[in-house]
């Protein structure tokens, strides 16, 4: 029998950007008969994210558990829950930057449910921004690419931003950190504007911003889903029910073909996907 796997065929280097090319596919044999003690499985969907759970069903959609009902959305709850300090009543701003991404688009809308009365996304393209608006609960989204961003922010945030959920980090983080209220919080969960960059995580916030931080008392710690995995089994069954009730929209970005998982990781890490990015491999 021949299988397919695919292996790093080359580095990126540093302070260089992932392509497609640095993947490549190979095939290799095994026998056709399964011998006592061993197990033939066939994969059916991959994840492709700058790190990587296990099945459940979640509404008969088995991809879900890579994403909304699996560490992704694991991120998005635990991160706000344990790094957030959302209150409920308190009239909370969140703004989200990477708002359209797998992550993102999931935390905008639990922030919603676990309190926060207004949302804001922060995402590359008029398409992202409509659908985070339309289908995801957000109150307003910002197109980073075509709009002011502090602008937007002072118009759509005019009390302050109480809660920063931050995938990206750099100009965009420095512009909504500069916004933030007094005892404010940000979640740090991602830096993808730095990852190709031979820089320390967390960055260093630049002299001025980390001004700002330490004098109106921000936290900004990093956070690591799987030091809280005593919660997850909790965790896992709201996200699954928030799912069956429509309360958790999940987007799902999906490339066909175990040879496009360069192709679609690249495509994720340049912000090609909404939700998700998967790729199919069979079914």
């Amino acid at each position: 029998m021949i299988i397919e796997r695919v292996v790093l065929n080359s580095r990126p280097g540093k302070n260089g950007v992932p392509v497609a090319e640095n993947f490549r596919l190979e095939q290799s044999t095994i026998p056709d008969t399964v011998q006592e003690g061993q197990v033939r499985v066939r994969t059916l969907y991959l994840s492709v994210d700058p790190y990587m759970l296990v099945p459940q069903l979640v509404n008969g959609c088995l991809s879900y558990f890579l994403g909304a009902a699996g560490i992704t959305g694991l991120t998005a709850l635990l991160g706000i829950r344990e790094k957030g300090h959302v209150t409920v009543g308190a009239n909370q701003t969140m703004v989200v930057s990477g708002a359209a991404g797998a992550c993102g688009s999931l935390a905008g809308q639990i922030g919603r449910l676990e309190g926060c009365s207004r949302v804001v996304g922060i995402a590359g393209t008029d398409e992202k921004c409509s659908i985070l608006v339309s289908e995801m609960g957000f109150n307003a989204a910002i197109n980073y690419k075509k709009e002011n961003v502090a602008e937007q922010l002072r118009k759509l945030c005019p009390g302050g931003v109480d809660v920063y959920f931050d995938n990206v980090g750099g100009d965009i983080s420095d512009t909504v950190i500069s916004q933030m209220n007094q005892n404010s919080h940000i979640i740090l969960c991602g830096q993808i504007s730095q990852y190709n960059k031979d820089v320390p995580y967390p960055p260093p916030l630049p002299p001025d911003i980390e001004k700002i931080q330490k004098e109106r008392n921000i936290t900004r710690e990093r956070f690591l889903v799987l030091n809280y995995m005593d919660k997850q089994e909790a965790s896992v069954l709201q996200l699954c029910q928030w799912i069956q009730e429509g309360k958790l929209k999940v987007r799902e970005t999906v490339i066909k073909g175990l040879a496009n998982i360069g192709a679609a990781f690249q495509s994720m890490m340049n912000g090609g996907n909404i939700g998700k990015q998967i790729v199919l491999v069979s079914k």
